[in-house]
Parts: structure tokens; sequence; C-alpha cells
């Protein structure tokens, strides 16, 4: 239980981050600090949780260990956030 607390937050946080890199990185789809983090938070948890379920159904033995969880989650935050981004662009039209 402590160690899938643990995951959670990791995943949380690299998805904030993942999600302002991705801001900062491309200014068109950027949502401002709140905006990113928040999509990076939600990109986090889920790019967290799919790479989990990917790699053994969420099986004690099977999880992809704290630098799996950073990439995933990470990846998962800055995905996310581009898409929201992309959405936000084209709702502006």
């Amino acid at each position: 239980m402590e160690n899938q607390l643990l995951s959670w937050i990791v995943s949380l946080i690299t998805g904030a981050v993942g999600g302002n890199i991705a801001g900062a990185a491309l200014k068109n789809y950027n949502l401002g600090v709140v905006g990113n983090s928040i999509a990076g938070i939600v990109g986090g948890g889920l790019g967290g949780q799919i790479l989990s379920g990917l790699l053994g159904g969420g099986a004690e033995a099977a999880q992809p260990g704290l630098l799996g969880n950073i990439a995933g989650s990470g990846i998962g935050g800055a995905v996310l956030m581009i898409i929201v981004g992309l959405i936000k662009k084209a709702m502006a039209k």
C-alpha cells in the first residue's frame, strides 16, 4: 500500500513536470503554468496507470519501477497537455 502511494505521488509530480516542459517547448499549445500542471497531473496519473497495466496488470512484481514510472508519467503529462492545447487552439478559431 505504501509503495502504491509513493508510485501515485511520483506519477502526479512527474506528470506536472512533463506538462510544464511540453508547455515551455511548444509555446503555441501552452496553457500557462496552472493549466500545464493540471493537464500534466491528469496525464501523469493516466500514463502511470497505463504503463503499469501494460507491464503486468498491476501485479506487484511487474511494476515498472521508479524510472519507468517517471518516464511513463512525464510522457503522459506532456501528451495530455499537448492534446488539451490543440483542443483549446481549435476552439479559439
